[in-house]
């Protein structure tokens, strides 16, 4: 009779399907780290499947922790996840696990965990990320600091666009080899394999933000020029405009040739 239970609750675990692909990108039999774990559902999700044999659920927040921690004790899995609390990899050991997870912050936010967790994080053997921001800030990052990006992902969901990555240590040489024909600035913003592949939620996010930037362009053509300081500005922005709409379509130029 438990057991039934247990596999019923295996049915009901509460993920979006965002957060599904990013726990489905963990390589089966790593000990997850699900740094900024909110309720705790992916390491739940990933011990249920037998994804992970373990997982540690980490959050700098004590209110979502403790949500977690109820929710891991619902499940009956308190044996295989553990919940700390942590500002990024703080509390964890170092070799502690094979798989860092951050899902649900800003670009910003993941360098900084990476960053000041660069010993215990080097150690890992892969790096599950979902950056709501900064996108290129963030790829340029794991770029320097020789983490390969092995396979990346993009959904649109509530009428949002989330992309996800999976990088992993890297030896430099092969590092150096050519992901993506396209110019690294370029492969930064929108992802090297996201157009190597010619994903088409990255198609489609690229041609609904050259529409955006398109009627700005026009909407900035249309306002008056009343003083010197402002015609300056207009320039700058207008130069601006114009830059990423040009990024935009020689992204979308390796679409054309579908």
């Amino acid at each position: 009779m438990s057991v039934e239970r247990k596999e019923d609750k295996k049915q009901e675990i509460p993920l979006s399907n965002r957060m599904l692909r990013v726990a489905n990108m963990v390589t089966k039999g790593n000990v997850a780290c699900d740094v900024g774990c909110d309720h705790g559902f992916v390491s739940i999700y990933l011990v249920k499947t037998g994804i992970s044999p373990k997982a540690i659920a980490m959050d700098v927040r004590k209110g979502p922790l403790a949500s977690a921690r109820a929710n891991i004790e619902e499940y009956e899995l308190t044996q295989y996840i553990e919940t700390r609390l942590s500002d990024g990899v703080t509390s964890l050991l170092p070799g502690e696990a094979d798989t860092l997870i951050c899902a649900g912050m800003g670009g910003k936010l993941m360098k900084r965990i990476l960053e000041d967790g660069k010993e215990k994080v080097r150690r890992m053997k892969e790096l599950i990320l979902q950056p709501q921001s900064e996108l290129q800030g963030l790829r340029e990052y794991l770029r320097q600091q020789e983490y390969l990006i092995v396979k990346e992902d993009m959904l649109k969901e509530d009428g949002k666009y989330y992309p996800i990555i999976k990088a992993v240590p890297s030896e430099k040489k092969e590092f150096e080899k050519e992901i993506s024909k396209m110019p690294l600035k370029i492969q930064d913003r929108y992802g090297p394999l996201l157009l190597e592949e010619r994903n088409p939620v990255l198609k489609e996010f690229l041609l609904k933000e050259r529409q955006v930037y398109e009627d700005i362009l026009i909407h900035l053509e249309k306002v008056p020029n009343d003083s010197s300081a402002l015609n300056t500005r207009q320039k700058c922005r207008r130069e601006e405009i114009i830059e990423k709409i040009d990024m935009i379509t020689a992204a979308l130029s390796g679409f054309s040739e579908e």
